[in-house]
């Protein structure tokens, strides 16, 4: 009885070991086969992430320069306005001293007194 479990026990041991020959010879051509694009997708991840890591850097300065330059339009936009309220401030000054100047009459020989009218509005005269 032994025999006779004897000789299937050996096939199937035969069976088992020529399977795990097979896997094994499996694997080897496989890991040959495919272990240089697998280490050229390493060196292909490893540039692409220092590139991006270079980009991030790159668009962080970008970004910060461009709250720079949004800051001194701000701060140009403000000096403008300030200037053009300075300006109308000046022009309505100006506009009513002309006014004033029009508006006084004086005898005698115009060109003096234009140089009388004119000399007190600038301060020169006593």
């Amino acid at each position: 009885m032994s025999e006779l479990l004897a000789k299937p026990l050996a096939l199937v041991l035969a069976a088992l070991l020529l399977v795990t020959v097979g896997a094994g010879l499996g694997v080897w051509l496989a890991a040959g086969h495919y272990r240089p694009q697998l280490d050229q997708a390493a060196k292909d991840l490893a540039a692409c992430r220092a590139a991006r890591g270079n980009l991030e850097a790159l668009v962080g300065d970008q970004n910060a320069a461009i709250a720079g330059l949004a800051n001194q339009a701000e701060q140009r936009q403000a000096k403008a306005a300030q200037a053009v309220a300075d300006a109308q401030q000046q022009a309505g000054q100006h506009f009513a001293a002309a006014q004033r100047l029009q508006q006084e009459r004086t005898e005698g020989d115009q060109c003096g007194a234009t140089e009388v009218v004119i000399d007190h509005e600038l301060g020169l005269g006593n």
